[in-house]
C-alpha cells in the first residue's frame, strides 16, 4: 500500500494556488500505482483544505480516484479537521463497490476495509467534544476518543487474528514535529495522543502533521504532498510505500515532484541581489529577510527583478536602533513636515530621512497645503453665491 495524507486540495500558498502542484502529484501518485503494483492508496485526512470545496477541487478529486482506481488500486480515504464529513462522505456505501472506501462515520469505526487479506481500520477525525459521548469515552481529549475508538477495532480484529492490521487515524500524536501550515486541533480538548494507543497494530498511518516522520514503531506520518508554509523548506515531500508480506512492514519512501522549490534568504539588500550564492532561489519560492539598518526603499521590486517568485518580504534590521519615544507624544507643537518626519523616522526604526527625503515630504505637504486651501476658498464662494441669492 502507499500512505498518503494531508492533500489539502484547494490550497494556496500566500495567495498563490497550489492546483498545478497538486495536479502534478496526483498524476505522480498514479503512475508509483501502476510501477509498483499498489493495492491500496491510503489518504488519512484532509483530502480537501475546506469544507466546503470549489468545484474545480471536487473535479480534481473524482478524476484523481478514478485513475487509481483503473491503476488496479482500492483508494481508502479519511476524513480530516479540514474536511466536512457529511460531504466527503456522501454515498460512502455505494461507491465501495467502485473500490473507493471513503469513511468519515462513527459509526463505521471498527468495519475494515479488506484489501489482500489486510484489515484496514480508517478512523476519521474525532472531535472530542462531538464524539466522546457516542464513543463511550469519559475522557473528552483526543487521547480519550482515540482509545475508545480502538478498542472497537480491537474488537473487530479480535484475540489471535493472524490478519495483518492497519489503522489510519488523523491526529497530533506525541513526539510529532509540526509546522506552520497545520491548524491546531487543541480546541476542544487536550490535543497529543500518545503512541502507545494504537499498540497491537500492524501500520498506523498517520495524517495531520505536514513532515513525513516516524514517530514510533510502525507509526508514521507521510506528510504533505506540496509544501505549505515556508517552515516546511527543508521537507523532502512524498508517500510512504508499505509493504506487509512480511514479519513486520517493510517501508520505503517515494519522493514526490517538486514544482517550485522553497527558498529563505536573509541579509541586506544589495548582498542578496549580488550574491552568486543565491542563484538557486532565482526560480523557488522566496522567503526574504533583509537586514539593512534602514529600510530600502521599494525593496519587493528591486527583489523581483532577480527573484521573480518572492512571496513574503520580512524586515530585521541589523545593528543598535535609536530609542523612539512614543509618535504620538510627537504630534503637539510640531509643523506639519516635522511630523512626516517623525513618522518616517518612526517606522524606519529611528533612521529619519535624509535631505532628498525631507525635501520630497516637503513638496507634498506644501502641495496638500495648497490644494487645501483652494477647496476652502471654494466652499467659502459657494457659500456667498448661495446667501446672495437667498
Amino acid at each position: 500500500m502507499i500512505h498518503t495524507s494531508d492533500w489539502h486540495l484547494g490550497r494556496a500558498f500566500h495567495q498563490v494556488g497550489l492546483q498545478s502542484a497538486q495536479s502534478a502529484y496526483l498524476d505522480h501518485l498514479v503512475e508509483v500505482v501502476r510501477s509498483e503494483s499498489i493495492d491500496a492508496v491510503l489518504v488519512a485526512g484532509d483530502v480537501y483544505d475546506r469544507a466546503l470545496p470549489a468545484p474545480d477541487t471536487v473535479a480534481m478529486l473524482s478524476d484523481a480516484v478514478e485513475r487509481l482506481i483503473d491503476a488496479g488500486a482500492a483508494v481508502v480515504l479519511s476524513s480530516g479537521n479540514h474536511d466536512s464529513a457529511i460531504r466527503l462522505g456522501f454515498a460512502a456505501r455505494l461507491l465501495e463497490k467502485s473500490g473507493l472506501h471513503i469513511r468519515t462515520n462513527l459509526d463505521d469505526i471498527g468495519r475494515p476495509v479488506w484489501v489482500s487479506g489486510v484489515a484496514i481500520h480508517p478512523l476519521p477525525y474525532l472531535e472530542p467534544s462531538l464524539s466522546a459521548g457516542s464513543l463511550g469515552s469519559s475522557e473528552r481529549t483526543h487521547a480519550g476518543v482515540l482509545r475508545a475508538a480502538m478498542g472497537r477495532v480491537r474488537d473487530a480484529l479480535g484475540a489471535g487474528s493472524a490478519a495483518k492490521s492497519v489503522v489510519m487515524a488523523h491526529a497530533f500524536v506525541t513526539g510529532g514535529a509540526t509546522s506552520d501550515s497545520e491548524r491546531d486541533i487543541a480546541v476542544g480538548g487536550v490535543a497529543a495522543v500518545p503512541p502507545d494507543v494504537f499498540d497491537g497494530v500492524d501500520y498506523v498511518a498517520l495524517g495531520h502533521l505536514h513532515g513525513r516522520q516516524q514517530v514510533a514503531e510502525g507509526v508514521r506520518y507521510s506528510g504533505s504532498p506540496v509544501a505549505m508554509s515556508f517552515s516546511e523548506a527543508s521537507h523532502v515531500k512524498g508517500s510512504w510505500i508499505v509493504d506487509l508480506s512480511d514479519a513486520s512492514p517493510n517501508v520505503d519512501f517515494v519522493a514526490a515532484p517538486v514544482e517550485r522549490p522553497l527558498a529563505l534568504l536573509r541579509g541586506t539588500l544589495d548582498e542578496l541581489l549580488t550574491d552568486r550564492r543565491h542563484s538557486d532561489a532565482e526560480s523557488a519560492w522566496c522567503q526574504v529577510t533583509l537586514t539593512d539598518p534602514i529600510r530600502p526603499l521599494g525593496a519587493m521590486e528591486r527583489l523581483r527583478a532577480r527573484f521573480p517568485y518572492t512571496l513574503d518580504l520580512r524586515f530585521a534590521p541589523s545593528g543598535s536602533v535609536t530609542t523612539m519615544s512614543a509618535y504620538a507624544a510627537s504630534l503637539t507643537e510640531r509643523s506639519d513636515l516635522d511630523v512626516c518626519c517623525d513618522f518616517l523616522t518612526h517606522v524606519r526604526g529611528g533612521h529619519g530621512p535624509d535631505a532628498g527625503e525631507r525635501g520630497l515630504l516637503g513638496e507634498a505637504v506644501e502641495g496638500a497645503r495648497l490644494r487645501r486651501n483652494a477647496t476652502a476658498g471654494e466652499g467659502e464662494a459657494s457659500s456667498r453665491h448661495t446667501s446672495g441669492a437667498a
